[in-house]
């Protein structure tokens, strides 16, 4: 089979979606968010996540222009085992195994999370990492918004991303909403959005609100389309697959790293100096801790 037939389903569907009725749309967007319950889960169950029939399904699987529900869902199945597979698992790995129940927990966890920084960078598209770069680096003003688990990346990113970028706001500030700091934001400024399937309503909102500014979009989720009613201008994908309840979010870090790196290479002279500026005055106002001398 085609190994990249999975991308290029998932590829049509993002194409056909504002197209398709109510319930086709409902259940494409569900393997779009979801495309490893899609891959593991029986029809009926995926139905019932879904919320639809499984009639839809099938009716989908023709839309797309396969033979059946299993031939829709077998490149999705196929990912999985080759996620796994293509990960080169050390010694020390099996070792964990070997120690019982906790210790092939922390292995199978250390795998997957290999796994998806692997699958999130190597997805990472050169040509639309530039475009990024240099809408970011051209822009007016740039906003970051992000609440709940997807807040600690977005303030890690703003804590070292203004460095290079002095405009770089943190929203919503002061227990306000986001829409309330995009107020007076317009054309030339650039929003980053980060948000993962299920999506928080504050984000979605903010999005679009700024969409109807004129603000840029950049998205950094797991999914192209966190809403029907918007496209953001550039998505950064991130694999969130896990071993536990919620997502894991290494591979979303890999992808942030990596703007940072390209970000700081690009900034030029500039970005330098500021990150000089900022080691200086920690320097001075002793932020960093010193072991006391022994006397």
């Amino acid at each position: 089979m085609d190994p990249t037939l999975k991308n290029k389903i998932l590829t049509n569907l993002n194409k056909m979606i504002p197209e398709l009725p109510k319930g086709l749309r409902t259940i494409a967007k569900y393997i779009i968010d979801h495309p490893s319950d899609f891959g593991l889960d029986p029809i009926r169950e995926t139905a019932q996540k879904a919320g639809v029939s499984t009639y839809t399904l099938i009716r989908l699987a023709e839309r797309v222009g396969v033979a059946s529900y299993d031939e829709l869902r077998e490149p999705f199945r196929l990912s999985l085992v080759s996620a796994a597979a293509s990960v080169d698992q050390p010694l020390w790995i099996e070792g964990l195994r070997e120690r019982g129940e906790l210790g092939k927990i922390q292995a199978d966890a250390t795998v997957n999370s290999m796994a998806i920084v692997q699958r999130s960078l190597e997805h990472l598209d050169l040509d639309r990492m530039q475009r990024v770069i240099d809408l970011l680096l051209g822009a007016k003003g740039v906003y970051l918004t992000a609440v709940r688990a997807s807040y600690a990346m977005a303030f890690y990113l703003h804590y070292v991303g203004r460095m290079v970028l002095p405009s770089l706001q943190l929203i919503p500030r002061h227990m306000g909403s986001a829409i309330d700091d995009l107020h007076m934001a317009g054309k030339g400024d650039v929003m980053i959005a980060i948000t993962l399937t299920p999506c928080s309503r504050e984000t979605i909102e903010a999005c679009q609100f700024a969409q109807s500014k004129g603000i840029k979009l950049i998205l950094i989720s797991d999914t192209e389309i966190v809403s029907p009613e918007f496209r953001a201008d550039e998505t950064l994908i991130a694999s969130i697959l896990s071993t536990h309840h919620f997502g894991c979010y290494t591979g979303m870090m890999a992808v942030i790293e990596t703007l940072l790196a390209m970000l700081m290479a690009q900034g030029g002279d500039d970005a330098q100096e500021r990150i000089d500026s900022y080691e200086k005055l920690r320097n001075e106002t002793n932020a960093y801790w010193v072991a006391p001398k022994k006397h």
